[in-house]
């Protein structure tokens, strides 16, 4: 499996993912052959929804629990 970042453009009423040029060359990707592409979320995207949503629940700072924890641990 060969992991790359793409871009996705529009092309006409459709969108389309560029492939670097080492990717089709090591692969040997042809015009017209069917591939498997496998789509992932921007794991930063997903850590921002997770974490930012945790914020407003959160009743200590960070540096805060930081803090406690040092106490605790020494």
């Amino acid at each position: 499996m060969t992991l790359i970042d793409a871009k996705v453009k529009r092309w006409g009423n459709s969108f389309g993912i560029i492939i670097p040029s080492e990717t089709i060359l090591t692969k040997k990707i042809k015009e017209n052959q069917n591939i498997k592409i496998i789509i992932l979320e921007d794991s930063r995207k997903v850590l921002e929804e997770t974490f930012g949503s945790l914020k407003s629940k959160l009743k200590k700072s960070s540096q805060q629990m930081k803090d406690e924890a040092r106490r605790d641990l020494y």
